[in-house]
């Protein structure tokens, strides 16, 4: 019933100008690579599996070898059937279901993917949102256990984090996440932890472990989509030490897609066999635009403010002096009519700035190599003086 009522507002926004804006500048995800450039970096066992592969049901946990290789991604010990093949959305709302009861505490980070913290809504229990803009730019180590800790009641069953965070691109010191960990562990929470972005940190320093690699009760949600470059693929994996709870969640996928497509799953193989090439090549993409990034913002400082990400392939800046009368969302529709440059506004999110309530901020992308075009286009719209702008 929930959902009904509850539109995907980020998904609704994307709807409206994702496949006819001839300039996307709010992509979430690196950029998409083909079929062919996939299948050419197969090995001979997956080249193989892929010429002989039959169109008919797979596993419903997902196939052997792709458990496998997801489970070599959480040392030390993580085993194959505590891994969970599926689509990444499909995912989150299963796990949160499974792991949810009503009347159970939730705390998530905000803003955010709206499935992180409405599926935990629709199980019945109370939300409350860990403003991670609070946390960000120069205040890096801001202690993120204190902030959650502020946040905890006698009920909390779940907190729920997203680092790499999209949008702001926010993260964690290493040492503020074991703080959170320990916090955590001391009152035996569970640890739901969103790492679809993790692998595109700009900074070695910066990576942190996986939560599934280092607390009992943690579940990881991941996938193909953003570091990896294949959203269109729709995989994605649920880990945890705890199997009984991947189990129980497997459980609840016998309602919804049963098992994943068979070419995924052989394309999932290839992609985690090649995973550090294929980021790598991601990362050479993003480091060329933030430079680009850094002079934009500095150019037109009397418009945007920016806090330089960490990780990911978002950032998530403020607009200044808009008219009377208009707010950010004014500006992308604007935006996107005018020059067919389609940026996100952060009233998707339900966001506004509680200490800057006249401020507005928007999601821009940057894992793409349209990105110099986009923003020469945005500069012209700047440099024009739209009448959004006071």
């Amino acid at each position: 019933e929930h959902f009904k009522r509850t539109p995907f507002a980020l998904e609704r926004y994307f709807a409206e100008y994702e496949f006819s804006a001839p300039h996307l500048l709010c992509c979430s995800d690196a950029e998409p690579v083909s079929l062919k450039q996939t299948l050419a970096l197969a090995d001979a066992e997956c080249r193989g599996l892929w010429d002989t592969l039959s169109l008919g049901y797979t596993e419903s946990q997902g196939h052997p070898l792709l458990r496998k290789e997801v489970a070599a991604l959480y040392p030390p010990s993580l085993a194959p059937e505590g891994v969970l093949i599926g689509a990444p959305q499909e995912l989150i709302f299963l796990g949160l279901s499974a792991m949810l009861d009503k009347g159970d505490h939730v705390i998530c980070t905000w803003p955010g993917y709206q499935s992180l913290y409405e599926t935990a809504i629709a199980a019945g229990a109370d939300v409350s949102r860990l403003d991670v803009t609070a946390l960000e730019g120069n205040c890096a180590d801001t202690d993120l256990a204190a902030a959650v800790q502020t946040l905890l009641r006698p009920n909390t069953k779940v907190v729920v984090i997203n680092a790499p965070h999209n949008p702001t691109g926010w993260m964690p010191t290493p040492a503020a996440h074991d703080r959170l960990v320990k916090l955590l562990a001391e009152r035996e929470i569970y640890l739901f932890s969103d790492e679809m972005y993790a692998g595109l940190e700009f900074d070695a320093v910066d990576k942190l472990p996986s939560a599934a690699s280092v607390y009992n009760k943690a579940v990881t949600v991941s996938g193909l989509s953003k570091a990896l470059s294949m959203p269109g693929v729709r995989l994605g994996w649920l880990v945890s030490q705890d199997v009984a709870l991947i189990e129980k969640i497997a459980h609840l996928k016998d309602y919804t897609t049963i098992c994943l497509a068979a070419p995924s799953e052989i394309i999932g193989i290839i992609a985690l066999r090649n995973r550090e090439a294929l980021i790598e090549g991601n990362l050479t993409i993003i480091r060329r635009n933030l430079e680009l990034l850094d002079a934009f913002f500095d150019k037109y400082s009397d418009r945007f403010e920016w806090k330089r990400p960490k990780a990911g392939t978002m950032c998530f800046p403020t607009v200044k002096g808009l008219r009377d009368g208009a707010n950010v969302e004014t500006m992308c529709r604007d935006l996107v009519a005018t020059k067919g440059v389609m940026l996100l506004p952060g009233t998707v999110y339900g966001f506004t700035d509680s200490k800057r309530p006249q401020t507005q901020r928007f999601r821009l992308g940057f894992g793409r190599t349209n990105l110099p075009e986009c923003l020469t286009i945005l500069a012209e719209y700047v440099d024009g003086a739209p009448d959004v702008f006071a």
